[in-house]
């Protein structure tokens, strides 16, 4: 349902994203994984169309993202770091809005953000100004803002980012759910913890290029390492000595 297909994106001579391979099914959830300018954001806005590859593609539910763009679009849902609410439409508005900007008809969307409402808890703040909501309280609208359109495809990028543990309790039961429901989902984090606990594969990026792809524990067994931040160390600390190969194998440079 997601593909990634040699994609490539440049911003003049830096080369942010390398040649990167990989997808995720069905009923998946895939972390991507890599220190801060590895990449990872760079080629989930790629996913969700809002950069345009150098080169190579992306699909979306078989749908070349750069080709159709729009269709694509209709199939995912985009939660992003920065959440770029608008400060003085509330809760409910912004849902309302949003679901009206993919096209649902009003029955359906006035049952989808009634569903919303009830899926991130968001009746009790659902008639205050975005502006004036907690930190976790935007997190959940902007969630309700990109799922309002009930997509196969799920983009993440860092969904807890500034949360405490109880908001994001909520977003980890969320992505089991959706995963039960067969959505593939793709998320980036920095939480290792978010892995063990989500994650059915792992890829790690290190410089643009995955060095490496596996099961969380196969990542543990093809480095040595006790445990995945060690892992993790392990795959994007300079080597001078060796590459790691996807698929969490070692290779000789």
């Amino acid at each position: 349902m997601i593909g990634f297909s040699g994609l490539t994106k440049r911003y003049g001579p830096l080369t942010a994203v390398s040649h990167l391979t990989l997808e995720v099914r069905a009923g998946e959830v895939y972390a991507l994984l890599g220190p801060n300018g590895a990449g990872k954001t760079t080629a989930l806005r790629c996913l969700a169309t809002l950069l345009r590859p150098s080169a190579g593609s992306a699909t979306v539910c078989g749908l070349d993202v750069t080709a159709e763009p729009r269709a694509a679009r209709s199939r995912l849902a985009f939660l992003s770091s920065s959440m770029g609410l608008y400060a003085r439409l509330t809760p409910l508005e912004l849902v309302r809005y949003f679901g009206q900007l993919q096209g649902l008809d009003e029955e359906t969307l006035e049952r989808r953000v009634s569903e919303m409402v009830q899926q991130f808890g968001l009746a009790g703040f659902a008639n205050r100004q975005c502006g004036k909501l907690s930190t976790g309280q935007r997190q959940r609208v902007s969630l309700a803002r990109a799922l309002v359109h009930d997509p196969p495809v799920l983009i993440l990028d860092e969904p807890t980012h500034g949360l405490d543990i109880v908001s994001g309790q909520a977003i980890y039961d969320f992505i089991r759910r959706e995963r039960g429901r067969g959505k593939a989902i793709l998320f980036s984090t920095h939480q290792m913890e978010e892995v063990e606990l989500l994650a059915d594969r792992v890829g790690v990026l290190r410089g643009g290029r995955l060095v490496a792809e596996g099961r969380p524990e196969e990542l543990l067994e093809s480095t040595g390492a006790p445990t995945l931040v060690r892992a993790f160390l392990a795959l994007v600390q300079d080597r001078p000595d060796a590459s790691f190969g996807v698929g969490g194998g070692v290779a000789a440079p």
